[in-house]
């Protein structure tokens, strides 16, 4: 390993090819009741020349890096200026970067001006990963995701008007058996607001480490959906979607029972016949033990 990463490290499955740049440890907010990616880590924003040392390390051995990926959780919490010194060094040290992208949290967002992300956008950070998770109100409250909808409305807005191609995810199953519709059709109501790059699903998995916190903030015994509830509730958020923009939408990320892709609208019909015969038992179902994050 060129770099000596501080661990755990994560990085979307599309990523798996980038060059991972540490830009922060950690998730500045770290209280999302079902996530425990960086539980473990203290936010820190790294020092610059840091960076930019271990820029230099990787390309010396490896010039030819195509897409980088900054990380952690939580790599636009750091300084606009900041971040451009970072993009700079990107630009300068990989003549052949095709992309650079990172996480984004809904603080984020609200934080930086359009201009901001703009600038952002000019220097090379070209892609967000941004969890939605669930566009009810109420459930948000009850996961702790720290936002609402109109805020994530608003920040997504702004990272649409600099430039910035989005790419999003909610979670199946975060209403559990008591909430399911209200999760399903706040979620379409919000999308449908939204224009979005790429949206994608996720099916609930949470670490035993965070289960009394997540059933504690939930408010309420929750009892989890099963995998057909489950391909119900993807069949009636596919129904419902009606962005005002053509976004690629997938379901192939191991968390899910049934993978699926296609192009919305344009694809709802089909996508929806795959729903309906796996349901019917025609289509079988990835086994519960190769599921994960």
């Amino acid at each position: 390993m060129l770099i000596d990463y501080d661990m755990p490290l994560w990085r979307p499955p599309s990523e798996a090819d980038s060059f991972i740049v540490q830009a922060t440890l950690g998730c500045s907010f770290n209280r999302c009741s079902f996530c425990a990616m960086y539980r473990s880590k203290s936010f820190v924003i790294r020092p610059l020349a840091q960076v930019q040392a271990e820029i230099q390390t990787v390309a010396r051995s490896h010039p030819a890096v195509r897409r980088a990926f900054l990380a952690d959780g939580d790599a636009l919490a750091a300084p606009t200026d900041h971040l451009m010194e970072l993009l700079r060094a990107l630009a300068h040290a990989f003549p052949r970067l095709e992309r650079v992208s990172s996480y984004a949290l809904p603080a984020n967002l609200l934080k930086k001006s359009t201009d901001e992300l703009r600038r952002l956008r000019e220097a090379g950070l070209t892609l967000l990963y941004y969890g939605i998770e669930t566009g009810s109100a109420e459930l948000l409250k009850r996961i702790t995701k720290g936002a609402t909808p109109e805020a994530m409305a608003t920040g997504l807005g702004k990272a649409k008007a600099a430039g910035l191609t989005v790419s999003a995810t909610v979670i199946l199953g975060l209403g559990g058996q008591a909430y399911w519709r209200e999760h399903i059709d706040g979620t379409a109501d919000l999308v449908n607001r939204l224009e979005l790059d790429y949206l994608s699903t996720l099916q609930l998995m949470i670490d035993p480490s965070l289960r009394e916190e997540f059933e504690r903030k939930f408010r309420e015994p929750f009892k989890p959906q099963d995998d057909r509830a489950l391909l119900l509730e993807q069949a009636r958020l596919i129904g419902r979607l009606d962005p005002p923009a053509p976004l690629v939408f997938r379901s192939n990320h191991a968390s899910n029972a049934l993978a699926l892709a296609g192009a919305l609208p344009r694809d709802r019909a089909a996508l929806l016949a795959q729903l309906e015969s796996a349901l019917a038992g025609g289509v079988r179902l990835r086994p519960e033990w190769l599921r994960g994050y």
